[in-house]
């Protein structure tokens, strides 16, 4: 009978150490302590493991590193879930290799060929502006999509309820009493501001109100483009009781808009946002806003191209959105 094959959780359980300090035990990192690598090296020892079982990884063309495409690594939500890959990774044997889009196709499309040509294992693409079809001439690597749905890919794809997030957000202004909300987009062309203005809408028809295009204005997911929209409205003297922006960065810049103006929060103009940003629960007053779950996106992402590379089925849990009420509302 063949024998099982010792894996790196094995000599993990035997030394009492991470899966991570395995790895950069077996990586001949400097960054471990003396005791735990002695620990490692005798747990692999007793399990009869032989470094040369990872070179012949190495030899067969594993890098063991995963590549981690971010669509703006400066944003606070694509941070968050970034952060949140990096950790997921560190309980395995592989390492991150981060490059960023920078909201554009064509560097994206770069950083996925840096990425190709370092012979990554994997690749996590967090949200990005790269077109389907681009996305699916990527055939020698298991390939994971977050914050975006990939017709196709529906497997593949770690993604939220937007929609839904949206509606959630629109109808609890429209029962505090708001008939007249601005609605600062996203993108127009960006799948998460096309989902969020569509639940926007269905909620506005749900609740038989029409809907004012003229209070509809487009943003960059930016906060300075938060403030612009609003300074817009309020230039020609547009009527809102209700500011719902499609992320809280424009939300941030919306308040700032109002501010500049003596327009008091949420005594004459709610505001409401979509990520739930750690700074959120911070802003003057705490914004209330639809909560993503951005550290679950970057680990559900890191734990499915594990598998995948691994051949071991993954059952995917339910990821969902959640409205966050605190005291940027108030009742009309």
């Amino acid at each position: 009978m063949q024998k099982r094959k010792v894996t790196i959780q094995d000599i993990a359980d035997k030394a009492n150490v991470s899966k991570s300090t395995v790895s950069r035990v077996l990586n001949d990192s400097s960054l471990v302590k003396e005791s735990k690598r002695d620990a490692v090296l005798e747990a692999m020892k007793t399990l009869d493991f032989q470094p040369n079982q990872l070179a012949r990884g190495l030899a067969g063309g594993k890098s063991l590193t995963i590549g981690v495409m971010t669509q703006d690594i400066g944003s606070p939500f694509y941070d968050v879930v970034a952060q949140s890959v990096t950790t997921a990774l560190s309980e395995t044997i592989y390492s991150p290799i981060f490059v960023d889009g920078r909201w554009n196709a064509e560097i994206e499309a770069a950083g996925i060929d840096t990425l190709l040509g370092r012979r990554v294992d994997g690749i996590i693409i967090i949200g990005g502006s790269l077109p389907d079809s681009d996305l699916k001439l990527i055939k020698d690597v298991p390939v994971v999509v977050v914050a975006r749905e990939v017709a196709g890919w529906e497997e593949n794809s770690i993604v939220i309820d937007n929609l839904q997030g949206s509606y959630d957000a629109t109808k609890y202004l429209i029962d505090c009493g708001h008939k007249k909300i601005a609605f600062i987009t996203g993108i127009a062309t960006h799948q998460d501001a096309i989902q969020r203005k569509q639940g926007f809408i269905r909620a506005l028809n749900d609740a038989g109100l029409e809907v004012d295009h003229s209070l509809c204005l487009e943003g960059n997911f930016r906060p300075d483009s938060g403030e612009e929209v609003v300074e817009k409205l309020l230039q020609r003297k547009a009527e809102f009781t209700a500011i719902y922006a499609s992320n809280d960065e424009m939300a941030f810049g919306a308040r700032l808009a109002l501010y500049r103006r003596g327009i008091k929060v949420p005594e004459e103009v709610s505001i409401v946002g979509f990520d739930d940003q750690p700074m959120s629960a911070f802003m003057t007053p705490p914004l209330t806003t639809v909560r993503q779950p951005a550290v679950e996106l970057g680990v559900v992402a890191t734990e499915l191209v594990v598998h995948l590379l691994s051949g071991e089925a993954y059952k995917r849990p339910e990821l969902k959105t959640e409205l966050i009420v605190r005291e940027s509302v108030a009742k009309r």
